[in-house]
């Protein structure tokens, strides 16, 4: 039996009494209310304000009122950069917080909502703070010497972002930290499955200085709370992190009044290890990157080819992972490797794979006997390509494992899919590497490593893995618009 790390009194407060909706600086009652569960028991861990098309009505009027008359957007840049600053050193001085609250609404470890995503999420804010005063525009050399024309980069007004259940806070933190620095408001919808963090982060950020209604947070489902904010006439751009399907959904509705779309969606990313490959890297490198964070990632390597002369090498090497893995609640002390997966729905979704007699289940492959909804470490091997487990995302901890003969073969094999988010690459041949990554069909390739991410580096996908890239400088075109001025 493990001890449970102690909530801080913070947190035993916050999950302890129902959580508004905060909106316009303030917290917000709604009629409805979403009922949050712990993943690692299946029991009830919190209740928060639930928002419906009245409440998204409300945000965005608050978030549009906060951009034409409020003081963000007409601050001095390096003012805004203060604030983001200030909210970064908050994220990371209550990392604590962050993480059980993550710890408990997501069911990762502890350890790495506090660790990783906590301090990466500071590290967003921090990076785009830089940006504020840095977003510029250009004079141009026109062909009439009478005229003086230039370009300045504009904020785009309320920007309603969507985030997942997969990473709570940090995704947020990829999407609001270039949305603030460039000057806009905010309408931000957690999933309604992990709010927590989102309601907190919030809390913080009036704390930090930004301006009531410049950020305003609303969990709810996205048949009623995302689908009004994302057909919003007064909503100029939606971010989201997601499902393929919902993205469509999302692009339908942004056509009522042309708002701008950025969608990072599903993957079905493939992890290729050639025979040159250092293999004690590849075989550890190739199992973190499906199993890292549960498998509950876009960018999952969850098809792994393996070339046929070591295939049964790495596959067996795998095996003997798996069982020294340790799957447990997030708050659980000494800590686990791994949490639950988020649902009884996702649970339902997972096992629903594995009961479909594809391939041959090397590891794993049932659900765990204990309480909360956890699956094992799975690796199923005797697949071919035009299966389920290959073709489709599963998000949870199953690795589907395939021989290729040939770099021709491969290469095709991977390019076969609807998405294109990521791809990996094992070798030591720089020359292979150099080819295959300009072939792969992918926004993201890694070579001898794999999950990879940085403030300053650009992330998304290709085909049906979404467009648009957050991070980096190219996130700041996601949100702002050129103005062109002629002077006579």
């Amino acid at each position: 039996m493990m001890n449970q790390i102690p909530l801080t009194p913070y947190v035993a407060e916050f999950i302890a009494k129902e959580q508004p909706l905060r909106i316009g600086g303030k917290l917000l009652e709604s009629a409805a209310s979403l009922e949050i569960i712990n993943p690692s028991t299946g029991g009830k861990l919190a209740q928060v304000a639930r928002a419906g098309k009245v409440e998204i009505d409300l945000a965005v009027a608050a978030a549009k009122d906060a951009f034409e008359n409020g003081a963000w957007t007409r601050m001095l840049p390096n003012e805004r950069s203060r604030i983001l600053w200030r909210l970064a050193d908050l994220i990371e001085a209550r990392a604590d917080i962050f993480g059980q609250l993550d710890a408990l609404d997501n069911g990762k470890p502890f350890h790495v909502a506090r660790d990783v995503d906590a301090h990466w999420s500071a590290r967003h804010f921090r990076y785009f703070a830089g940006w504020a005063d840095k977003i510029e525009g250009a004079t141009i050399p026109v062909g009439t010497p009478d005229r003086l024309t230039y370009t300045k980069a504009e904020p785009l007004g309320v920007c309603g972002l969507i985030t997942p259940w997969n990473y709570p806070l940090l995704m947020a933190a990829w999407k609001l930290a270039p949305a603030l620095a460039a000057g806009n408001t905010i309408v931000l919808k957690p999933s309604e499955e992990t709010p927590l963090s989102a309601l907190y982060l919030a809390d913080l950020a009036l704390e930090a200085g930004l301006p009531p209604g410049v950020l305003n947070v609303v969990p709810g489902y996205g048949h009623d709370a995302g689908a009004a904010l994302a057909a919003h006439p007064d909503v100029a751009k939606v971010g989201f992190t997601g499902s393929t399907a919902t993205g469509r959904r999302i692009v339908e509705a942004s056509a009522g009044n042309l708002k701008k779309v950025s969608l990072e969606l599903g993957g079905k990313a493939a992890n290729i290890i050639f025979d040159d490959a250092d293999l004690d890297k590849a075989i550890a490198g190739a199992f973190w990157a499906n199993f890292g964070n549960n498998g509950q990632s876009c960018t999952a390597g969850s098809r792994l080819y393996v070339h046929k002369s070591i295939h049964d090498k790495v596959l067996d090497a795998l095996a003997k992972i798996a069982p020294t893995v340790s799957v447990g609640p997030g708050l659980d002390d000494p800590a686990h490797d791994l949490g639950p997966v988020i649902s009884k729905t996702q649970l339902g979704k997972v096992l629903g794979f594995l009961d479909g007699g594809e391939g041959t289940v090397v590891t794993g492959g049932a659900r765990m006997d204990r309480e909360g909804w956890f699956v094992p470490p799975t690796i199923i091997a005797d697949l071919t390509d035009d299966m389920r487990l290959v073709r489709e995302e599963v998000f949870g901890p199953v690795l589907a494992v395939l021989p290729f003969e040939d770099d021709s073969e491969v290469l095709g094999r991977a390019n076969a899919s609807q998405y294109g988010l990521a791809a990996g690459l094992w070798s030591r041949d720089v020359s292979r590497v150099r080819q295959f990554a300009d072939k792969l069909q992918a926004g993201t390739v890694w070579v001898n490593c794999w999950g990879d991410t940085d403030a300053a580096a650009p992330f998304g996908g290709v085909k049906q893995s979404g467009y648009g890239r957050e991070m980096g400088r190219e996130a700041i075109s996601l949100y702002t618009q050129t103005k062109c001025v002629w002077i006579n």
